[in-house]
């Protein structure tokens, strides 16, 4: 009887460590934090001119920029799209072909660890942006007497992608090579930011 009990508290035993084990290798990894530098974004016009030219579309799961319809964001000067609801209404915007949308969340980009509830997640529409445009309005404000943009500090975007996967973002800097303190010289439309992009069935980064 003793032998027999032995016998099934090592098998109980043995069981309980496999089962950690596979706990183990099922934890889903932490996504990857990846910068990327100076992305151009130029328009046309401005200054009282109509804005204009193409956006940069840019994808999240394959970190670069693409031409295709499996873009997540897009930029032109200080604006950004999303890929998904419906157009703007504004001059050169590409076509919405995806789900995608935008959580504006304040904190930290390390402390955004879970996905934001649904209903805080916007997209693009007539006349209408996921992420506000305007100094103070969205991811920037402007210095009037220096007339340099620096992203808000505090504000992280989580992005739905245009495939529902989801991302998150900052953005850094708005000049080339990411300047300490932008000035005159500083040549803008160029950002800087970090994100990581979470591929897998899950709610957290």
């Amino acid at each position: 009887m003793k032998t027999n009990f032995l016998k099934l508290s090592l098998f109980t035993l043995v069981l309980f460590i496999a089962s950690c084990n596979n706990d183990d290798n099922d934890a889903t990894p932490v996504a990857e934090t990846k910068t990327v530098s100076n992305l151009y974004a130029p328009q046309t016009g401005g200054q009282g001119q109509a804005v204009g030219g193409e956006f940069t579309k840019f994808s999240f799961s394959e970190n670069k920029i693409v031409t295709d319809s499996n873009w997540d964001i897009a930029f032109r000067g200080t604006t950004i799209i999303v890929n998904g609801g419906a157009k703007i209404g504004i001059t050169d915007e590409p076509e919405r072909t995806g789900t995608g949308a935008v959580s504006i969340v304040s904190g930290t980009f390390a402390g955004v660890t879970t996905f934001p509830l649904a209903t805080t997640f916007a997209q693009d529409g007539a006349s209408t942006y996921a992420i506000p445009t305007g100094s103070g309005n969205g991811w920037y404000s402007y210095n009037s007497s220096t007339n340099i943009i620096s992203p808000l500090a505090g504000k992280v975007f989580v992005v739905k992608t245009h495939d529902g996967k989801y991302a998150k973002f900052e953005i850094l800097s708005y000049y080339q090579n990411a300047p300490t303190t932008p000035d005159a010289t500083s040549v803008a439309r160029y950002f800087t930011f970090n994100f990581a992009y979470q591929a897998n069935s899950t709610t957290t980064f």
